[in-house]
């Protein structure tokens, strides 16, 4: 096993780092939409329009992550791919309550509109703000729990 200095520069290797933020703007703008249509389109309150788009998010995010930027990093095999899943969405609630935390701040505590065509995207946009605030903690998260980088 590698010690905790070593697990840390592994993981953030610059491609790794570059491949987990390219898939996140990947789950960032999934979940932007499903925010936008449902909160814009249908009316949605904006906290369960994230809730919403957040279940599509981390599935999209986990299934590149784990074919691609970890790809080297988990056991082959439905049950263990199954396993990082459920892992995946337990370490990501940190970031999700922090995405929440953030999003219901901004639009709960604030009286900000940017109305665009009609529609008001302030929520939109809250959110894309709360989603940047979780990145850094689920990308430790999911590196050092999820895929288990530098573990022998």
């Amino acid at each position: 096993m590698t010690d905790g200095l070593g697990k840390l520069e592994e993981l953030f290797s610059g491609i790794r780092f570059g491949q987990f933020v390219s898939v996140g703007a990947v789950g960032a703008t999934a979940e932007t939409a499903v925010v936008a249509v449902l909160t814009a389109g249908y009316g949605v309150l904006p906290q369960v329009a994230k809730a919403a788009g957040a279940e599509v998010s981390i599935t999209l995010m986990f299934l590149i992550n784990d074919w691609w930027t970890f790809s080297e990093a988990g056991a082959a095999g439905w049950l263990p791919r199954g396993r990082r899943y459920l892992k995946s969405h337990l370490v990501r609630a940190g970031g999700l309550l922090v995405g929440f935390a953030v999003l219901t701040a901004l639009t709960s505590w604030t009286d900000i509109r940017l109305v665009v065509a009609g529609a008001d995207l302030w929520p939109t946009v809250a959110n894309a703000i709360g989603i940047g605030c979780g990145m850094l903690l689920n990308y430790l998260t999911e590196g050092l729990f999820t895929w288990r980088v530098g573990a022998e």
